[in-house]
């Protein structure tokens, strides 16, 4: 039997779940995710331990997250002035916004903190800092 190795092209299906058990992302009613192993198109995680998998194979995979989408990073939270945010920009608690770095990269913020003063801007990916589990299994190798 055909067994994953890197270079080769997978589908898999998956569900994605933190530790308390609440699922982040699924592929359930979708076509299953493809990706080319060990070409970095997904966590490092996942990609390392598909090698040596035969299809119709199901694992669970713990991933702890510097093999996801890493530390938390505290320098990428900036609290800015309030008034440096046009009126018309909603401001909850959650919101996803976009900025652009001095050099012109568009960047993903959430809002995380708002006070009179300031507005906390966190662009860290949402799965930063956290373990994931996913259950996965091979549906294709090609």
């Amino acid at each position: 039997m055909t067994e994953v190795k890197n270079g080769d092209t997978v589908r898999i299906h998956y569900t994605g779940t933190l530790a308390d058990g609440s699922v982040f992302d699924s592929s359930e009613g979708r076509d299953p995710l493809e990706f080319t192993v060990g070409a970095r198109q997904v966590i490092e995680g996942m990609d390392s331990e598909l090698p040596g998998m035969t299809v119709g194979e199901k694992k669970t995979l713990n991933i702890p997250c510097d093999k996801a989408y890493g530390p938390l990073n505290p320098a990428a939270r900036q609290a800015i002035p309030r008034e440096g945010i046009p009126d018309h920009i909603p401001l909850e608690i959650g919101t996803q916004l976009q900025m652009q770095s001095p050099e012109g990269q568009v960047l993903p913020v959430t809002v995380v903190e708002v006070d009179d003063a300031t507005v906390t801007l966190d662009a860290n990916h949402p799965l930063a800092g956290k373990d994931l589990i996913f259950d996965i299994e091979l549906v294709s190798i090609n």
